[in-house]
């Protein structure tokens, strides 16, 4: 007879969400069960965020080593080392994810099962070892993967995504990077700037999702100073011998050969395993349960989502967010507990960095602009281009989003987020110190716009006698 385990709280998936969730789950006093096929770290660690922001750091190194120019500085025979750049890449990001397996190895044997869940009934799990698992509670946080449209399935070791592009031993010459989201941008500029032939394409005429067209121009141009990008248009794969030879349309037609084609159009939930179909959740048209978002409740079932599976924001602080408030939930069911979430926020770690904060233009009543081509800090570093825009609501003028391609703009996002999540006016932000010179002062433009378009007296800050560049 196969064994049956029981528990307050089942988890399938260890990646960011489900940990959070277990953790939270087990701190607050039930008897959990953790279940992944594999345990071998999350997302971030292994091929999101980490060995991403390796490669990119690697082309900073080098775009800042061939722009010294401008200091009097010469800098010659800069040259990439494809094998050690990727060396450094896999030898780091191993690193962070045996640091993260090591954490895993915390949480007691017992609790961690290895297999693949799925539902026999809404309070039911199967394993595929035969084992079944009845559970109070059920907390799903099975991940996402990458899309892959059915014109590149036969690409074989031509085709890349973000979980197999870091195992290439050597740069490689020619790259066509399709879909302009975070990873397509993030990935074609960082190879563009280690020398390699990028182009970019996609079939909307929108980059990262920005709001604010002076923002998207902004970064537009930045990205065409280092690659080639192609909006508006259809592929179609030509050929895929010894390379992949790419056909387009649009505006500017044409057909190039490339050495790996860079797939980077989205990631869809990880559902098709779960035999959804007998868990009782009702679905919305992406076949993802339909749940709260507040509670990441599914209906008034005992069931609930965390982490990319949820479709909402994949994102590691809200993945995290999302397990800590399922976990809670699981626990207190049938109660429910409504948690107030992040602001919404997001970086594209382009150089400079993309950032998009709350609510929009079409949501809020006033805007203000900054423009740092001339910002006085930004061309003492020789960084000055990008664009932020801030979205504030009337009357008060209190903050409710933003779009900003600038330097320091991951700092700037922060700064911004936490005083949108605090309900603050550009008033009170301009009440704050703001050191001379800095970056930060390029804020003052934009908010200062918003205190005009408000019945609100401009602040009357410190700095009259500086520059409208500084």
């Amino acid at each position: 007879m196969d064994e049956t385990l029981q528990c307050d709280v089942a988890v399938i998936g260890a990646g960011t969400a489900g940990l959070a969730a277990e953790r939270a789950a087990r701190a607050n006093g039930a008897s959990t069960l953790l279940i992944d096929p594999h345990y071998a770290g999350t997302t971030c660690a292994t091929v999101g965020c980490m060995p991403s922001k390796l490669l990119i750091a690697a082309s900073h190194a080098a775009h800042a080593a061939r722009s010294t120019d401008m200091f009097g500085i010469t800098v010659s025979d800069v040259g990439i080392d494809g094998r050690a750049v990727l060396q450094r890449v896999r030898d780091e990001r191993d690193r962070f994810a045996r640091l993260t397996r090591e954490g895993i190895q915390d949480i007691p044997a017992d609790i961690r099962l290895t297999g693949k869940a799925r539902f026999l009934a809404p309070d039911r799990l199967a394993l595929d070892d035969g084992r079944v698992i009845e559970a109070r509670s059920i907390v799903i946080a099975t991940g996402s993967s990458p899309f892959i449209p059915d014109q590149f399935a036969g690409l074989g070791k031509r085709l890349l995504t973000n979980e197999n592009i870091f195992e290439l031993t050597d740069l490689p010459d020619r790259l066509a990077v399709v879909g302009s989201g975070a990873i397509g941008l993030e990935l074609a500029q960082a190879m563009a700037r280690l020398d390699v032939e990028v182009t970019l394409f996609d079939h909307g005429e929108q980059l990262g999702g920005i709001r604010c067209p002076k923002v998207h121009d902004a970064l537009k141009t930045i990205i065409e100073g280092d690659l080639t990008l192609k909006l508006g248009v259809e592929l179609e794969v030509k050929s895929a011998d010894d390379g992949v030879t790419l056909a387009w349309n649009g505006s500017s037609p044409g057909q190039a050969d490339f050495d790996y084609v860079l797939v980077a159009t989205g990631r869809p939930p990880n559902l098709d395993s779960l035999n959804l179909a007998d868990s009782g959740l009702e679905l919305d048209d992406h076949g993802v349960p339909v749940h709260d978002r507040e509670s990441m409740q599914c209906g008034d079932s005992s069931i609930f989502l965390a982490g990319d599976l949820a479709n909402d924001l994949p994102l590691l602080h809200e993945a995290s967010q999302d397990g800590a408030i399922a976990g809670r939930n699981a626990v207190a069911f049938p109660a429910s507990t409504q948690a107030e979430r992040f602001t919404p926020f997001s970086i594209i770690f382009t150089s400079p960095a993309v950032a998009r904060i709350g609510k929009s233009e079409e949501e809020g009543v006033i805007t203000g602009t900054a423009d740092f081509s001339d910002q006085g800090r930004a061309r003492v570093e020789g960084v000055n281009e990008g664009v932020l825009t801030l979205y504030a609501a009337a009357p008060d003028g209190r903050l409710i989003g933003a779009d900003l391609c600038t330097p320091a703009s991951e700092h700037l996002a922060h700064m911004l987020a936490w005083a949108i999540q605090q309900d603050q006016t550009a008033t009170q932000l301009l009440e704050m110190p703001f050191y001379h010179p800095t970056i930060e002062e390029g804020l003052k433009q934009a908010l200062r716009t918003i205190c005009a378009a408000t019945p609100l007296d401009l602040p009357q800050d410190q700095d009259r006698g500086v520059p409208s560049g500084a």
